[in-house]
């Protein structure tokens, strides 16, 4: 199977990551070049509307420090293993929401065990042809995040993963974007990044 072009949009809740992915996908296709929406989530919004309903604050309240991290790191794990074998079976560019440091990121960010154990297992997933971290200020991320009316983040925690992203041994490699930007700012600046990755396709 061939390697396809994958390119994953990483950075806080609230970064814009999930929209700019969707639409980079879509534009892609538009242009003669197909393009798959990948999301590697880790099931943060499902164990937290579960927890709820138990009457527990969070997925880690429900769950425990301990139990959580692995729960949640099991299934991005499944989801990133689906992503590579479809892109790979299809052939087609793919465009990550998400990828294996989004989990290291939000282990620090919490100071949950583990995260060798985890970085360790990740190291089977390939790194992706272009990384692009969309670097949000936390209070901008804070403030979408409420305007969204679907969950909220404290800004503290924001705070600590943006510091986490940044203390990365990768982050150097990354392509950073300014997050704080409009929607269409941002697109066209992922564009101008992974145009000539896929530009010999689309003719």
């Amino acid at each position: 199977m061939a390697r396809p072009v994958m390119i994953a949009l990483l950075g806080v809740d609230g970064s814009g990551k999930s929209t700019q992915a969707r639409a980079l996908a879509r534009r892609l296709t538009d242009r003669g070049v197909p393009a798959t929406y990948f999301e590697n989530a880790g099931g943060r919004p499902l164990w937290n509307r579960l927890a709820r309903a138990l009457g527990r604050a969070d997925g880690v309240a429900l769950f425990g420090r301990t139990l959580y991290p692995v729960l949640e790191a099991t299934v991005r794990a499944l989801a990133m293993a689906r992503t590579v074998l479809v892109a790979r079976l299809t052939g087609r560019t793919a465009v990550l929401d998400r990828w294996t440091w989004c989990q290291y990121v939000i282990m620090a960010a919490r100071g949950d065990q583990g995260r060798r154990a985890v970085q360790a297992a990740y190291a089977l997933f390939p790194r992706p042809t272009v990384v692009c971290l969309l670097a949000t200020s936390p209070p901008v991320a804070q403030r979408r995040v409420a305007e969204r009316g679907i969950d909220t983040e404290e800004l503290a925690h924001l705070r600590a993963l943006d510091a986490a992203y940044r203390a990365l041994p990768e982050y150097a490699s990354f392509v950073v974007l300014d997050g704080d930007g409009g929607r269409e700012e941002v697109a066209a600046a992922l564009d101008r990044i992974v145009s000539p990755l896929v530009g010999s396709r689309s003719r």
